[in-house]
Formats: C-alpha cells, sequence, structure tokens
C-alpha cells in the first residue's frame, strides 16, 4: 500500500484547522419584541464603537412587532449601541449569553446576563434623576400661573436645579468608578462625554484618570478621548 504524499496531510490538517475555526464562532443570540407600531417594518442596528465611529456589526427588521440578532457576536464581550436607523436607542453589553429585547414607549431594557442587570439599574436610577430635570420647566410654568413670585421661584428652582446636577453626577462617578475593571465603566464613559462639544478635561475626568487601572485607560475610545482632550488643553494654553 503506498503512503500518502506529505503534502496532501498538511492540506488536510489545514483544512481542518480553517473548518474547526469557522465552526467556533459566535454568533448573537439576541430575540426581541416591541410594542411600538410606529416602527413596524424598520431596521434596527447594533453599533460598536471601532476606528473612531460607530460601526455596525449586525442588523435586523422589525417584522408583527419582533426582531432577531444572529450575526457574529465580538470577539469579546462589548458594550454595543442599538439604533433605530440613525437614532440611538440604548447601550447593552454582549457577552456570548442569549439576550432578550423589550422596547415599549416608556420600558426598554435588556436581559439575560448580569452585565446588563447592572447597567439597566443604573440607567433606570440616571433617568429618575432626568424625569426630575424634565419637569423643571413645567413647574415653573405652573408656579407663575399660580401667582408666585418670579424671584423666588428662580431661587427654588435654581436650588433644586444644583441639587439633581450634583446627584447625577455622583451617580454617573460612581459607576464608572465601580465597574472600571469592565466593559461597563468604559461604556458609560463613552456616552456620558459623547455629549460634551468636544473633548476635554474636568475635575471629575482627572480624578477618573488618577484612579482607573491600565484596561480602562487603554480602551480604544478612552485613549482616544483623553489624547484629544489633553491636546486642546495644550491648544487653550498657548
Amino acid at each position: 500500500m503506498s503512503s500518502s504524499h506529505p503534502f496532501t496531510v498538511v492540506r488536510l490538517v489545514c483544512l481542518a484547522l480553517v473548518l474547526c475555526l469557522c465552526g467556533c464562532s459566535q454568533h448573537l443570540q439576541i430575540m426581541g419584541s416591541t410594542s411600538i407600531a410606529e416602527i413596524e417594518g424598520r431596521m434596527l442596528y447594533l453599533r460598536v464603537y471601532r476606528d473612531g465611529d460607530m460601526a455596525a456589526i449586525d442588523s435586523a427588521r422589525i417584522t408583527h412587532g419582533r426582531f432577531a440578532f444572529n450575526g457574529v457576536s465580538p470577539d469579546t464581550t462589548a458594550m454595543v449601541c442599538l439604533f433605530l436607523g440613525e437614532e440611538s436607542v440604548m447601550p447593552f453589553v454582549v457577552d456570548g449569553s442569549p439576550l432578550t429585547i423589550t422596547l415599549g414607549e416608556r420600558d426598554r431594557k435588556v436581559e439575560g446576563s448580569v452585565l446588563n442587570d447592572t447597567l439597566f439599574a443604573f440607567i433606570r436610577r440616571k433617568s429618575a434623576i432626568d424625569m426630575q430635570v424634565a419637569e423643571l420647566p413645567r413647574r415653573e410654568s405652573r408656579m407663575i400661573l399660580d401667582g408666585h413670585d418670579y424671584d423666588d421661584i428662580q431661587r427654588v428652582l435654581n436650588a433644586e436645579a444644583a441639587q439633581l446636577a450634583q446627584q447625577n453626577d455622583a451617580v454617573v462617578m460612581r459607576f464608572i468608578k465601580d465597574n472600571m475593571d469592565n466593559v461597563l465603566g468604559p461604556g458609560v464613559f463613552m456616552i456620558v462625554t459623547s455629549g460634551m462639544p468636544y473633548p476635554m478635561l474636568n475635575p471629575q475626568i482627572e480624578e477618573l484618570v488618577t484612579l482607573a487601572p491600565p484596561s480602562f485607560l487603554q480602551d480604544a475610545y478612552v485613549a482616544e478621548f483623553l489624547r484629544m482632550a489633553r491636546e486642546n488643553q495644550e491648544k487653550m494654553m498657548e
């Protein structure tokens, strides 16, 4: 009996390895539903921060109030953002766990992993503060209609606004500090700082930098933000 050609054996081994690697690729296991009739038929996108932009990694169309993402999952646990068209809906974490998304008029959540439980507990707490801030202009209008002195109204509401701002900063800072060693810390840092007019350093950010482990500082978004913030600071000092 003749033996197999050595190069044939090598090719077979390589092919087996390739098939094994392809078979090991993890796919997203995300099922979702929505009760919002107005978005029926619309496209949803999952985006991650990559090369300075939010890149789409999967998409799904809403059909009969349901949708599913089953594309290739990121290689590591990652914070992603759900977009409805070009509108950001909410962030959540993909880590290989099967997830369930619920989109309602007021209730938006992702269930299926400890990290998402932690994230959405934070979102609920911050949203409660945001709702109180949003209520201040309506309270001002009611107080004016009720005949209260305008200066008194401003004094009371400005004091409440300042207190709510302090509560918001405390909640955000505490959350980032507590989650610097996982994707939640850098992810929430990105969400908060993306609302700035341009990257800048402030006392809160400088405090985070002094406390942060290398993994936080080496996050792609955090590293780029800090680089640009320091450049902007140097330009302003010239």
